[in-house]
């Protein structure tokens, strides 16, 4: 090893001489490996860019009104009189025999559980009749312009998994979800925002959490960007005060350029990922603020919806979705949490669903108008719904509630290509089960997936070995709910 004072007599010559490493040869292969792979790398391609489907799609956009915890049918849209005749009778035990509930096993070893009417008037509305409560005021006058299925079932019946499974087609985290699918399909016609943007209401987040908008395998670049709909749309979105916009874009176009080199090496499509996600948020930083400004919303619009600027909510969520999708954004997903009414505290089917009603009523019936009136409805599909619905059968706990139920439940959707004023399948005289048109999950995720333009069965992806698909080994699209 060499002294310090000898350190001080070496010279570039005896150094090059000396060093085991040859440092020559390192810059020499550096210099020739720098002109071949430069000479290689392939032109990169926006994997957000526009695509062509399987089909010609009815819709464009798709805005999903995602209704967290269960909302109870039964004090909503499936009006059962037989019910309302059994109040508080045992339910028959043909009805429960060999089905599991999520909280109500413990009760069968001891009674039956008891049916429970609703306190909620029912009316009938528009030209075909369609049965709504007195809790959804403004929905009851749009059934003309929605389709309304009440005979929807799922398998899962625990809030996370079963929000997993309406998703991405399977109750485990992991999988892509429908926004990541359709984005993978047929790409977004945003330029300067992600194709499939998240946004969230209520007094907490959706249970299950990140996975229900997950790319799982595929690119991260399909996944779901959370949105907020107040101060920075995205946080840390906002460039330093101290960089200017010239420096910043020197810093991403030397990042452009060594990613590219590793992209051409590699092949990783996570490197054209980190590419894409680099340009979109410079582009974001103008766009989003943008966006967000309710304020540039004339009054009218401002009041159908009950939106006020700067004030998070659901209704400004509901305004935001419309923006976006004139933005040209693919898949919009908006979570409103507080549905889960077993009856315990604030949770119950009397002050806690008034209260989640008022929260979405008006907004979601000020949508389907504001689309509809800026030419927007045709092409883009409205869906209003939760993993699951509640049982005829009520809870034993502070307040009424019902429990989770997976056999029958109601969802609604509009526009896209959907047939207006629909009212379709049925569930028995007790609303316990589907026995009229029954769509199954998988069946709702093909058709969403066919609106578009994507044939469900062959949107696959390779991935560990096996192809894979939104919805697994099922499904059939629902021929009854198109225009």
């Amino acid at each position: 090893m060499l002294s310090a004072n000898s350190l001080l007599l070496q010279t570039r010559r005896h150094f090059f001489q000396d060093c085991a490493l040859g440092l020559g040869s390192i810059a020499l292969a550096s210099l020739l490996n720098e002109g071949r792979v430069r000479a290689e790398a392939p032109p990169l391609v926006n994997p957000l860019a526009p695509k062509k489907g399987h089909h010609a799609a009815k819709a464009k956009h798709v805005i999903f009104l995602f209704m967290a915890g269960g909302p109870s049918q039964l004090d909503l849209f499936d009006y059962k009189p037989k019910l309302t005749a059994l109040h508080g009778k045992p339910i028959p035990g043909e009805f429960v025999q060999g089905k599991r509930f999520a909280f109500m096993d413990s009760f069968f070893a001891k009674e039956k559980p008891k049916l429970l009417a609703t306190r909620r008037k029912f009316a009938q509305h528009g030209q075909a009749g369609t049965w709504v409560s007195e809790c959804l005021p403004h929905i009851a006058g749009i059934v003309d312009d929605i389709a309304v299925v009440r005979s929807m079932a799922t398998n899962v019946f625990n809030h996370a998994p079963a929000k997993i499974f309406l998703n991405t087609g399977s109750p485990q985290a992991g999988r892509p979800s429908m926004g990541a699918w359709a984005t993978y399909g047929i790409g977004s016609e945003a330029s300067d925002l992600p194709g499939f943007v998240v946004l969230q209401s209520g007094p907490r987040g959706p249970r299950g959490g990140h996975p229900l908008w997950s790319s799982g395998f595929l690119p991260t670049t399909y996944q779901g960007v959370p949105f907020r709909s107040g101060g920075e749309p995205i946080l840390n979105l906002t460039r330093p005060a101290n960089v200017s916009d010239e420096r910043q874009r020197q810093v991403l176009d030397a990042l452009k350029e060594l990613n590219a080199v590793r992209l051409a090496d590699t092949g990783d499509p996570e490197i054209a990922t980190r590419i894409s996600s680099y340009e979109m948020a410079y582009r974001m930083q103008t766009s989003a603020p943008e966006l967000i400004d309710l304020g540039r919303e004339d009054r009218r619009t401002l009041e159908m919806y009950g939106a006020q600027p700067g004030k998070p909510s659901f209704a400004n969520n509901c305004l935001l979705a419309r923006r976006l999708v004139e933005r040209g954004v693919r898949f919009v997903q908006l979570y409103h949490t507080d549905w889960d009414h077993h009856g315990s505290g604030s949770e119950n089917l009397t002050t806690g669903l008034d209260r989640v009603c008022k929260e979405v009523d008006q907004p979601c019936a000020a949508l389907i108008k504001d689309l509809k009136r800026r030419g927007l409805l045709d092409e883009t599909l409205v869906i209003w719904g939760g993993e699951f619905g509640r049982t005829p059968m009520g809870e034993v706990r502070d307040t009424v509630g019902r429990n989770h139920h997976i056999d029958a439940y109601t969802m609604w959707l509009a526009g896209g290509g959907i047939r207006p004023g629909l009212n379709l399948g049925a569930s028995d005289e007790l609303g316990f089960a589907a026995v009229e048109d029954r769509v199954h999950v998988h069946d709702l995720q093909a058709t969403i997936l066919h609106l578009l333009g994507l044939d469900h069965t062959k949107l696959t992806f390779r991935f560990q070995g096996r192809d894979f698909r939104l919805t697994d080994v099922h499904g059939e699209v629902v021929t009854k709910l198109l225009a």
